[in-house]
């Protein structure tokens, strides 16, 4: 009788989404008992661009050039050596990461209306940098101090898609999705949640793959309610 190596899911359709744990358990059945050097479990993964219906954007022009590229490639020891038997796998989820932010006058690169400027402004707070596609993008906003009444507070998130041709990397970014969390003249010193809820359809996890990237940026958008800045309100 030979070795036989079987290895069984928990999960019948074996789909799983970003956090949830691979479970199930490696079934070996041998006529005696084998001494082996560690069993390990490796998951492999690729991509390949392919054209969406209608127009093709930049990254997508370039498609027919770039090989299918591995986005997954990832080991772990289910047991260590010694005797053949069975093992469950777990894999872990990603604890969120908070970054903190503060928005002034003098952290902007674009020039600013001279009663923006001059009278200044502080926003400070923090935002989640990493977290689950089923987890949204939290934190919180304080608007300290504002010379120039707020007319509202959005977050834009970005997809930026990248690709290397030649020497050249052609870059493209795309605005998914606009949230609204404050209206009107914010009071100030007060604490504003932010809730994001990633949209489906737009997101994925974020991609580094030898000439190909996809990762995605939160701009933070303060409009304000100055007559002078309605036709360049946005910071």
């Amino acid at each position: 009788m030979s070795t036989k190596i079987v290895l069984k899911f928990f999960r019948s359709n074996r789909i799983y989404r970003p956090s949830e744990p691979v479970e199930g358990k490696i079934v070996i059945n041998s006529p005696s008992s084998i001494s082996h050097h560690g069993i390990r479990l490796s998951v492999t993964g690729s991509v390949s661009l392919q054209v969406r219906g209608g127009s093709a954007g930049v990254i997508e022009s370039f498609y027919g050039v770039v090989k299918p590229i591995t986005i997954v490639n990832k080991s772990i020891e289910v047991k260590p050596p010694g005797k053949i038997g069975s093992a469950d796998v777990l894999e872990r989820s990603v604890s969120p990461e908070m970054a903190i932010f503060y928005i002034t006058q003098d952290t902007q690169r674009h020039p600013l209306l001279p009663e923006i400027k001059s009278g200044g402004f502080r926003v400070t707070g923090r935002i989640s940098t990493l977290c689950s596609l089923l987890d949204p993008i939290s934190g919180e906003l304080t608007v300290e101090t504002s010379a120039v009444p707020i007319s509202s507070i959005d977050i834009h998130l970005l997809r930026v898609e990248s690709v290397l041709v030649g020497e050249k990397i052609v870059t493209e970014t795309s605005l998914i999705q606009t949230t609204q969390i404050a209206d009107g003249d914010v009071c100030r010193n007060l604490t504003l949640p932010i809730y994001v809820i990633l949209p489906r359809l737009l997101t994925c996890p974020s991609v580094f793959a030898g000439p190909f990237s996809i990762e995605f940026k939160v701009s933070i958008v303060i409009s304000f309610q100055s007559e002078l800045s309605k036709l360049h309100k946005k910071i």
